[in-house]
């Protein structure tokens, strides 16, 4: 694994990967491949996906509808992928409404755990490990979720994430933190940043 130098901003080694730091709290590093390979990355479908990046977990949700419309659990605080909220003294709960073709990108925390739970609409879920001492560092992510294909995404701290809303409908975007919102725990890249290089464009095969 590669080391900072002393200045922060690049580091070498000897097979010559550079890596552009971005943040630091306690233990966590954070920074991101300088001319990353781009693109998708791995498609995460399930759990069991090959390049999936460490610590993110994926889980299919049930939806029952019926002649009125649709019910979905959004979770159990203590169970599956919200097991480790339950330890958590200030949980929260929020909602956002994105109109088709928004693009909201790059966020990162430095301390709070993500469960996303996609319940209207289509969205292109990105995902990039900025965690310079991860396994999967410098990996990217991409899930196509919503009513189509009902899952729940929980993303650790130092994962960089964002979505794109597909089709012609807008989108909602049910989400649970383990903590407050908290400004200072936010950080923000763009969403077109040169190095990440993903691909948001619409795939024309």
């Amino acid at each position: 694994m590669a080391k900072l130098k002393g200045s922060g901003q690049i580091v070498k080694t000897a097979s010559r990967i550079d890596i552009r730091r971005i943040a630091k709290a306690n233990l966590l590093e954070l920074g991101i491949l300088r001319n990353g390979s781009g693109g998708l990355g791995a498609i995460l479908r399930s759990q069991a996906t090959p390049g999936c990046i460490e610590g993110v977990r994926v889980a299919p949700l049930q939806i029952h509808p019926d002649d009125r419309g649709f019910f979905e659990e959004v979770c159990r605080l203590g169970q599956d992928l919200a097991q480790s909220f339950a330890a958590a003294k200030n949980v929260q709960f929020s909602a956002a409404l994105s109109y088709p073709g928004t693009v909201k990108a790059i966020h990162y925390h430095l301390r709070q755990t993500d469960l996303w739970t996609p319940v209207l609409g289509q969205f292109q879920v990105m995902l990039y490990d900025l965690r310079i001492d991860s396994a999967t560092f410098g990996q990217t992510n991409t899930c196509y979720t919503g009513v189509l294909r009902p899952l729940q995404i929980l993303i650790p701290p130092g994962v960089g994430h964002g979505y794109k809303v597909l089709g012609t409908e807008s989108a909602l975007l049910v989400y649970a933190t383990d903590q407050f919102y908290d400004p200072s725990d936010e950080g923000r890249l763009p969403w077109n940043d040169a190095d990440i290089c993903y691909d948001w464009e619409t795939q024309r095969k």
